[in-house]
């Protein structure tokens, strides 16, 4: 019976001590298991959460709240967590269960204080530290540069008590840069904005020499007669009046531009500022000989090269050149040979003992006078040496400065001075009577030719993609204060989110203020990208409209140059008063979208005229216009009939072997359309391209690829503006011609 009780006993007992035992365990797995714990620092007044605070799990990792104040960690059930900032006193914290941990502090006055200096000084360590690399590196890399600078621009903060005196130093910074690098326009506008957050008498002068770069003298006379109210030392009068005469110089007004000449001078010889002494005896010299006053002008350039002489050999090199360009005008050819070989000695000991070649300047070293210092080459003293003997029927003394100048031209890749030189001695081969050595230089001037275009086709190019970049850089710079302030829009967005999700009562008013604000966001974000697609294309159309024009000088100034090599004088220079009133008319389209119809016609007119001029034996034209056509009614993009014509006549009509006819035909299609038809009868396209030699075939043409793009742009800017369709027309007799039509709709 016992034994029966002792066994129940014991089944009794069991269980409960298996229950025990398992309840001690799942205790013992919650306390070593690692949860997931969130939470958010907050302000304990304002609400305002705090970010990059501390969290540190004694014994584990340590973390920090993002920029709404949220955390994350891993920790234990029972783990103690420290809280930390220089802001606030630390806070301790045990961790009861998984639940979310919200944390309220109270801001310390005197560490809020001590933190925000702390972070002042380290701001302002980094904006000095950037704006030095940003100097250190303008002339090496301007992207490079201008990343510095943008850098500097970001440590300023609002509230900042030197905020706009760094801002006005960093906007100066960039107008340097972007002066340095030949870009004065975008100089001008970070000029302007250096001076709206602090005036400075040297960023004005800088702004009013940025002014003359682009030339608007206009606004360079404003800007410099507004400096002479202010404070200034002597440097900067001087700066100031030589600036006006430039200025004056600019628009014509010769006297003026004497009158503060003469002023800077007699501040620089007051100032015993000597550089700035024979750089005004220059430019007085040089306004002396544009109003006849050649003794004058002697005078003052004859001191101009005394005091250059005594200064350096490059210094005195320029003023001799100078002096020898103004007897080359004068025919005194004697006076100008004896400088440009003082001259020449001057440029052979600087190369000689201080190794200096201004052509091969590289971007690290380029000069601001690099005009001058491209005058002072041996190669260019040379052949302008020879130009004088040949002037004066002195063959022979002319050939051995000529091979000279072709030798170190070539040396120094001088592709202009080369091509130049080469041509000279084929025609002074030519006076001479020995023809064949004159056929050999024309052919090598050919040849010449051929790389210089292809050079100029690279620089412009790269100029074009360099450009492109500084304008990116620049819009970069432009929308970082807007950058910053929709930052501090979307933490005030974040703060009262924060805010409302503690007042449930209002979720539903916080919900549907947020789905506004994004709607709205997403509306400006449409807007401004619609905006930016805008601009992108203006800027696009802008770069092509510059390399259009260099593109189309360049090709007329060799019809030019092979004009006047092979015309008589009279001739010549009716070619030249008709070529500059096209050139005129063409610069002063260059920067409009469009122009109205009748002027494009007046252009193609006198276009098609000078081509006819010059090869009148090639082919004859007719321009027709329906008389059904209103004119007025019709805009078209300028220089867009042009390349047309010139392919017309350079590569279909200038190779047939009898005269061929070209025809430009304006047709009205319907009410809002009219067709515009360019047609020839040369050799066609095809043939063309077979006379081609193996570099111009590697070649795109620049005119064409340029019309092609432009219209592309422009047809998604005005809805299908205009149509170009190309084809080739048979000839019974001699091949095949080419057909361009082009249809044009009226603005709506």
């Amino acid at each position: 019976m016992n034994k029966f009780y002792f066994i129940l006993l014991i089944m009794w007992f069991l269980p409960n001590v298996e229950y025990a035992q398992d309840n001690a365990r799942t205790l013992e797995n919650a306390s070593n298991n690692t949860v997931t714990i969130r939470g958010t620092v907050k302000e304990d007044e304002s609400l305002r959460p705090l970010k990059n605070v501390e969290i540190r799990v004694i014994g584990g990792k340590t973390y920090r709240t993002d920029n709404l104040g949220d955390f994350k960690i891993q920790a234990k059930i029972g783990d103690q967590i420290i809280i930390s900032h220089d802001n606030f006193n630390t806070v301790y914290h045990t961790i009861q269960s998984r639940e979310r941990i919200d944390v309220k502090v109270q801001e310390d006055p005197e560490s809020l204080s001590r933190g925000s200096d702390r972070k002042q000084k380290k701001l302002s360590a980094e904006y000095g530290l950037h704006l030095a690399a940003a100097r250190s590196s303008m002339k090496k890399d301007a992207t490079t540069s201008i990343d510095y600078v943008t850098k500097a621009l970001e440590t300023i903060e609002d509230g900042d008590t030197f905020g706009d005196e760094k801002k006005a130093e960093l906007f100066e910074t960039l107008g340097d840069i972007y002066a340095y690098w030949k870009q004065p326009d975008l100089a001008e506008t970070n000029y302007i904005t250096s001076l709206s957050n602090k005036f400075n008498a040297d960023v004005k002068i800088k702004l009013g020499n940025a002014q003359l770069q682009i030339k608007d003298y206009d606004a360079s006379l404003r800007t410099f007669n507004q400096l002479k109210k202010s404070r200034l030392n002597a440097t900067q009068r001087i700066q100031i009046y030589r600036g006006l005469g430039d200025s004056y110089k600019g628009n014509g007004d010769n006297e003026n531009a004497i009158s503060n000449y003469n002023i800077a001078l007699s501040f620089a010889q007051k100032n015993n500022a000597e550089d700035n002494v024979i750089e005004l005896n220059s430019k007085l010299a040089e306004m002396l000989q544009i109003q006849g006053n050649l003794d004058d002008a002697e005078e003052y350039l004859g001191n101009s090269v005394q005091l250059a002489s005594k200064r350096s050999k490059k210094s005195s090199a320029i003023q001799r050149a100078k002096a020898a360009d103004f007897y080359n005008k004068n025919n005194s050819f004697d006076k100008e040979i004896q400088l440009r070989k003082e001259a020449l000695e001057d440029i052979q000991d600087i190369e000689e003992k201080e190794a200096f070649s201004p052509i091969k300047k590289d971007s690290v070293t380029r000069e601001s006078n690099a005009a001058e210092d491209r005058a002072i080459t041996s190669q260019v003293q040379n052949y302008k040496i020879a130009n004088a003997f040949a002037a004066q029927s002195e063959y022979d003394e002319a050939i051995p400065y000529l091979e000279e100048s072709i030798k170190k031209a070539a040396s120094e890749n001088d592709l202009v001075v080369q091509k130049d030189a080469t041509r000279k001695l084929g025609e002074v081969y030519r006076e001479k009577g020995e023809l064949g050595k004159a056929s050999e230089a024309f052919e090598e001037y050919e040849v010449i030719i051929d790389k210089l275009y292809i050079q100029k086709e690279q620089e412009i190019s790269q100029a074009t993609r360099f450009n492109r970049e500084l304008v990116q850089k620049a819009n970069r710079i432009a929308t970082l204060e807007k950058d910053r302030e929709l930052n501090e829009s979307r933490y005030q967005l974040a703060f009262k989110s924060q805010e409302l999700a503690e007042q449930q009562k209002v979720i539903i008013y916080s919900l549907i203020g947020l789905s506004v604000l994004l709607f709205f966001a997403a509306y400006l974000m449409y807007r401004n990208i619609k905006q930016q697609r805008y601009a992108n294309n203006l800027l696009a159309l802008k770069s092509l409209r510059s390399q259009m024009n260099p593109h189309f000088i360049f090709n007329a100034l060799n019809s030019v140059n092979t004009f006047i090599a092979t015309s008589d004088e009279r001739a010549a220079n009716r070619y030249l008063t008709d070529f500059s009133l096209l050139m005129r008319a063409v610069l002063e389209n260059s920067e409009e979208d469009f122009i109205p119809l009748e002027k494009e016609i007046e252009l193609l007119e006198l276009y098609v005229q000078l081509e006819h001029f010059r090869f009148q034996d090639k082919f004859e034209y007719r321009i027709d216009v329906d008389p059904e056509i209103d004119i007025k009614q019709y805009m078209i993009p300028p220089m867009l009939l042009q390349p047309y014509v010139e392919n017309a006549v350079w590569h279909g009509l200038r190779y047939k072997s009898e005269k061929g006819l070209l025809s430009i035909d304006f047709k009205k299609k319907d009410n809002d359309t009219i067709e515009i038809i360019i047609a020839d009868n040369g050799i066609g396209r095809e043939k063309s391209m077979s006379l081609k030699t193996l570099n111009q075939k590697k070649q795109k043409s620049q005119g064409m690829s340029n019309i092609k793009k432009r219209i592309q742009i422009l047809n998604t800017m005005y809805k299908d503006k205009v149509d170009v369709f190309i084809s080739d027309l048979a000839h019974e007799e001699d091949g095949a011609g080419t057909k361009v039509k082009l249809l044009l709709n009226k603005d709506n």
